[in-house]
């Protein structure tokens, strides 16, 4: 039976700059199906590298880093991992913090799954970073994105409105 409270992870930065505004506690899931070209993680792909982590060994971790501002999750793709970071998610919020997510899926994929977990994990984000990297679209001119096809979607008033709210940092 499958532990909801573990996470297979790839790596952790405690204070990135580079995954949204502020530090930012970063979180490299392990596994992702999308093998984008040009991709800058391709050692998360295998959903049998990693190591598993609890969802409260990584909540300690979080709170003994005291300069963050919020919390992000990268990979890997987090939405292969619906379930324990929901609960992640949860506890995040009630220290305070905000949530980013980058995703391969776009919003409307997450949606139209059907997939009570993802869209539960999805709920429980602040900001997603959605689409797939597509090299033929990189910019580096691009803040906490790699090409033009990613969108960064505020998803409470996206979920809201019934519509995709896109925010700009």
């Amino acid at each position: 039976m499958e532990n909801n409270n573990i996470i297979n992870m790839s790596g952790i930065i405690r204070e990135s700059i580079v995954d949204g505004p502020g530090f930012r506690f970063t979180i490299f899931v392990q596994g992702c199906p999308h093998g984008c070209p040009g991709c800058h993680n391709p050692n998360t792909h295998s959903t049998f590298g990693g190591y598993k982590i609890s969802v409260d060994d990584v909540i300690s971790q979080i709170k003994d880093a005291p300069l963050i501002s919020g919390v992000t999750f990268s990979g890997g793709e987090p939405f292969m991992q619906p379930i324990p970071l929901t609960l992640l998610s949860k506890k995040i919020h009630n220290l305070g913090y905000n949530i980013i997510c980058y995703t391969g899926y776009t919003y409307e994929n997450i949606l139209d799954s059907n997939s009570k977990d993802k869209i539960k994990l999805l709920s429980n984000i602040d900001i997603l970073i959605d689409g797939p990297f597509d090299i033929s679209m990189r910019s580096i001119d691009l803040k906490f994105r790699g090409s033009l096809n990613q969108r960064v979607i505020d998803v409470k008033k996206s979920l809201e409105y019934s519509k995709i709210v896109e925010i700009d940092f």
